[in-house]
């Protein structure tokens, strides 16, 4: 399945870069547009399966493009992200069809959280899991069971890339010992137990951590977090 494509229509440079770096490193294929002119040229050249739009563009009102993508293909999911934070606009955004409106200062967590959920909406399915993971030091393949740390080849067992996955899928979010106890079983088919848990988490965290990068956050009396190296 090929990733899905999404244009970003963002002026602000810094932005922009950085909501293509998140998009892309979470699965997604980004192309930037920095005003409406070459939104309308990209929109014409090729197919999209979601537009992130601020409101505010040097040569003219998101609005405005909003319109126009919807009257082109009425099922595009599109996302406002804006400064504006008025409650008419905000209506009005939502009138023209927008899936969602986010305002600026934003979550990049929460936002990757309402693309997926305007994609599955548009989608009418749930999103396919990832194999792949990776922010430029750690590399997690989970299709040819492979995993990179830095430079260096690290092995990893079948119940740590059990590990990884679901962590790695529900990154942000607290998951509890029992939910990952119901992840992991041993060579012969047996449930591991809480005392082995704590052992596998810990000995995953020395292959794939170091003093610059934490991945896995414990959460005192309920259970685990992926914190994506940050």
């Amino acid at each position: 399945m090929s990733a899905e494509k999404i244009m970003v229509v963002e002026d602000d440079l810094t932005l922009s870069a950085g909501l293509c770096f998140e998009l892309d490193m979470n699965g997604y294929l980004t192309v930037a547009a920095y005003n409406i002119k070459k939104a309308r040229q990209l929109a014409g050249e090729d197919t999209f399966d979601l537009v992130i739009l601020d409101v505010n563009l040097p040569d003219g009102s998101g609005f405005d493009l909003c319109r126009e993508l919807k009257e082109r293909e009425s099922g595009l999911p599109v996302i406002f992200l804006t400064a504006n934070d008025l409650e008419e606009d905000v209506v009005a955004g939502f009138d023209l069809g927008a899936d969602d409106y986010v305002t600026k200062p934003f979550s990049m967590k929460i936002l990757l959280k309402r693309v997926e959920a305007a994609l599955r909406h548009a989608g009418g399915r749930e999103p396919a899991p990832k194999d792949r993971w990776e922010d430029g030091f750690l590399c997690l393949d989970f299709a040819s069971l492979t995993a990179r740390r830095g430079e260096e080849q690290i092995a990893i067992t079948p119940n740590e890339y059990k590990l990884l996955r679901t962590l790695t899928e529900n990154g942000g979010n607290v998951l509890t010992r029992q939910t990952l106890l119901g992840k992991l079983w041993d060579s012969e088919g047996n449930f591991i137990d809480d005392h082995t848990l704590t052992v596998t988490m810990n000995r995953l965290r020395a292959k794939i951590e170091d003093g610059e990068h934490t991945y896995i956050k414990t959460v005192r009396g309920m259970g685990y977090i992926w914190t994506g190296g940050r």
